[in-house]
């Protein structure tokens, strides 16, 4: 075992006195906000910042992991001034849960369709 490899929990628990999403404004740059999101990675990070940049609000959208064997992300987010980065990132968060689960179902009716055709299908139903 390698003496730099953290522990597996380590890489899903959150530790007691933390949350999951903090947020710091940024004093600088108006309309601005830099979130960091304890145990992702860059499969959320970067999906994330591309739900972003979908959003005409949004003026900017990073995000950078700080180091390897730290399970977390750090996404910097600039919106209009009509709008702030917490409201944006809310609203795309949404969005991302929404896409996924349309997935999901499309997925199922293909399976459903496919098991219809060929009875292959059609005593084994796939839970998710």
């Amino acid at each position: 075992m390698n003496n730099n490899q953290p522990d597996r929990h380590e890489l899903f628990l959150i530790p007691e006195g933390m949350q999951k999403v903090s947020m710091v404004k940024d004093s600088k740059i108006p309309n601005a906000a830099t979130f960091s999101i304890l145990r992702e990675d860059h499969t959320l990070g970067n999906l994330l910042r591309a739900q972003l940049l979908k959003n005409n609000k949004v003026l900017f959208a990073g995000y950078k992991v700080p180091h390897p064997l730290e399970h977390l992300f750090v996404i910097k987010i600039q919106t209009t001034p009509d709008t702030n980065p917490l409201e944006v990132l809310l609203i795309e968060m949404g969005n991302i849960i929404k896409e996924f689960e349309d997935l999901k179902k499309k997925f199922e009716n293909q399976l459903t369709l496919q098991g219809l055709e060929s009875g292959d299908f059609a005593s084994s139903r796939m839970d998710f």
